[in-house]
Parts: structure tokens; sequence; C-alpha cells
């Protein structure tokens, strides 16, 4: 594993490179905090977005996000109280207005030089 530019979140989170994925960790809490994830890319953002839309209610709760990369992740919970994330590559393909819950994680959490680097999607093997 290696170490990669990771955004800075309200609690502390390191990515890391494993081969051409990643594992992301958050580093505060014992036993896991509820916040712990599975993370999908999807192919169809519209129709995963409409879908998740259609089936979250209040009580489950969801949230987008876009990266200083300009990725976008998607967060829900299921029925069980599993939060799932789904990700997007690249926000400039995405009409805006069509999604009022988007927010600018860097609008919330303030970035440094290394955050600014994170990305969700690596481009081959480790160097």
């Amino acid at each position: 594993m290696e170490r990669i530019p990771t955004p800075t979140f309200e609690t502390p989170v390191q990515w890391l490179r494993v081969g051409d994925l990643q594992l992301h960790l958050f580093l505060d809490s014992q036993p896991a905090p509820t916040r712990h994830h599975l993370g999908l890319t999807v192919d169809d953002f519209e129709a995963a977005y409409d879908a998740v839309r259609d089936y979250v209610s209040d009580e489950w709760g969801w949230q987008m996000v876009e990266l200083p990369s300009g990725q976008v992740q998607l967060y829900f919970r299921d029925p069980a109280g599993n939060l799932i994330e789904l990700n997007w590559p690249d926000v400039s393909t995405l009409d805006r207005s069509r999604y009022p819950e988007l927010r600018r994680l860097a609008d919330h959490v303030p970035q440094g030089d290394e955050p600014e680097q994170a990305v969700l999607y690596l481009v081959g093997a480790a160097d």
C-alpha cells in the first residue's frame, strides 16, 4: 500500500493506493464509526441519482460532495443503516442545476496543498 493525497475532511482520513485501487481509512475511531461505507463508481450518474432520490427518505439521509479534484461523491444510507458512496469522475459533465444538493467540500472544510491533489481515480500503478 502507498499513501496518496487525501482531501481534508472533518475527521482524520487517509487514502492508500493498493495497485490500481484505493483504500480509504478513518483514523480516529474505535469501534467503527457510522461513517464507514462502501464506495462504488457508477456508469450513469443521472440514473443513479434519480434512483437514490426516489429511494432515500429523511430518515436515512443523503449528501452530495464535489471533491477538490472535481470528482463527485453521493452518500446515502440504505434501510439497514449502511452508508453507501456512489462516485462520478467529473463534475463538469453534470448539469449542476439538476443537483441542488451538490456542495463543494472546499467551501465547508479548508483544503491544503496535498488535499487539492487527491483523486478518486488512479491512473496506472504506483511509480
